[in-house]
């Protein structure tokens, strides 16, 4: 399973700051990825788009903020002396049909896409004389940038490969899809259609009486976007708690099976004892609709530098079966997972059910853990990878 959470090395719910880390994974290739990619980037949303790749250079040694600009040469903005400083440099890439870049090795990274009009971005303080980038917020709506029509896809190129995905994790604004062509042949996201942004609004809005319409953002009378729950808790603050009492109490007399699907950990059984969900040595509390909706709270918490092998295995597999609202049908996680099965609770994850509804072929993060699947052919979560690329191709399409 490849992980956008390894890969990434930062967590896009803050869209602020990144987080420095290490976005080595698993290799698809004996040979090293090169130093340098060809991006295309391709405007079909029938207006005018500016492009920005924007996200922490090269490796964790180095970490410093960085942009490519539309003529491939790279801008480090430097470290501000106090608080946070506007870029004035221009990083924006114009995009009339399609344009390429040449990015360097980039973690943490993301191609951002505006129409009719431009981002901005600040530069803060990062570790020493490095300076972080700020990015854009949409949940602010004092930032300039909240009213604008834009999204991103994320990416890193790193010393074994190229990943990149498209990411619902935190919403779903204008659609876009990816295209990597490599050594051997060629992997394609489609993405959402254009226009899905307004049938996924609908669709929310109608769901569960319509709790979920407080996820649509609106402006200027227009939706420009549809929220990730995660950002809407006091609106869903008790939701799932309901469904996790369920769990709770059919597992206090029943067995959980987790495949960790890692020959060296194998097979972990769990059991509610008292208040808590019990593995071996692996003990979880009841979790909240918010710890579900971000899946890195309360129980599931990421701790890589404390957490056991076996928590690590367990979090992103239980934390799955709670989105997807299966674990009172299915108790062998997530070995006998099946697709058509996921969201049928009454009480559920609405925002990844429609999201992955409107999806052409299914695939796209809808939550952080949407990569985990029952078997390594079955691709849930809308990513490419390779070790020798040639060319990533990123295409806007139509908000509506």
């Amino acid at each position: 399973m490849i992980s956008r959470r390894k890969f990434l090395g930062y967590s896009a719910a803050a869209a602020s700051v990144p987080i420095l880390g290490s976005a080595f994974g698993a290799h698809t290739a004996a040979a090293a990825a090169p130093e340098t990619l060809k991006f295309r980037l391709v405007n079909n949303s029938g207006t005018a788009a500016n492009a920005y790749v924007v996200g922490l250079h090269k490796d964790s040694s180095d970490g410093r903020g960085v942009f490519v600009k539309a003529d491939s040469s790279t801008y480090f903005p430097p470290r501000p002396g106090g608080g946070a400083e506007p870029i004035t440099e221009n990083v924006a890439i114009p995009i009339n049909g399609s344009t390429e870049v040449t990015v360097p090795r980039m973690y943490g990274a993301r191609v951002y896409f505006v129409t009719d009009d431009k981002l901005e971005f600040l530069a803060v303080q990062g570790d020493g004389d490095k300076a972080a980038i700020a990015h854009p917020s949409f949940v602010n709506d004092a930032d300039p940038n909240f009213g604008r029509n834009w999204t991103f896809a994320e990416f890193t190129l790193d010393p074994t490969q190229i990943y990149a995905n498209i990411s619902y994790v935190d919403f779903v604004a204008a659609p876009i899809g990816l295209k990597l062509d490599h050594v051997g042949g060629t992997q394609e996201v489609p993405g959402l259609n254009g226009g899905a942004v307004d049938t996924i609004a609908t669709a929310l809005r109608q769901a569960d009486g319509g709790k979920w319409g407080a996820c649509v953002q609106e402006a200027n009378g227009k939706v420009v976007r549809v929220l990730n729950p995660n950002h809407r808790p006091d609106d869903f603050a008790g939701y799932l708690e309901p469904f996790v009492d369920e769990v709770w109490s059919k597992y206090a007399g029943e067995t959980l099976i987790i495949d960790s699907q890692r020959g060296d950990i194998g097979i972990l059984e769990g059991r509610v004892e008292g208040d808590q969900l019990v593995f071996g040595a692996e003990r979880f509390g009841k979790p909240t609709s918010a710890d579900i909706w971000g899946c890195n709270s309360g129980p599931f918490a990421n701790n890589p530098g404390s957490d056991t092998e076996q928590r690590k295995a367990i979090v992103p597999r239980l934390a799955a079966a709670f989105n997807r609202t299966t674990l009172l049908i299915n108790n062998k996680q997530p070995h006998e997972e099946k697709p058509e099965t996921f969201y049928k609770h009454s009480i559920t994850n609405h925002y990844a059910r429609v999201v992955h509804e409107n999806l052409p072929d299914g695939r796209g993060y809808a939550f952080a853990y949407d990569d985990v699947s029952a078997n390594p052919s079955e691709d849930h979560s809308g990513k490419v990878n390779h070790g020798e690329p040639n060319l990533l191709t990123i295409t806007l399409n139509r908000l509506r």
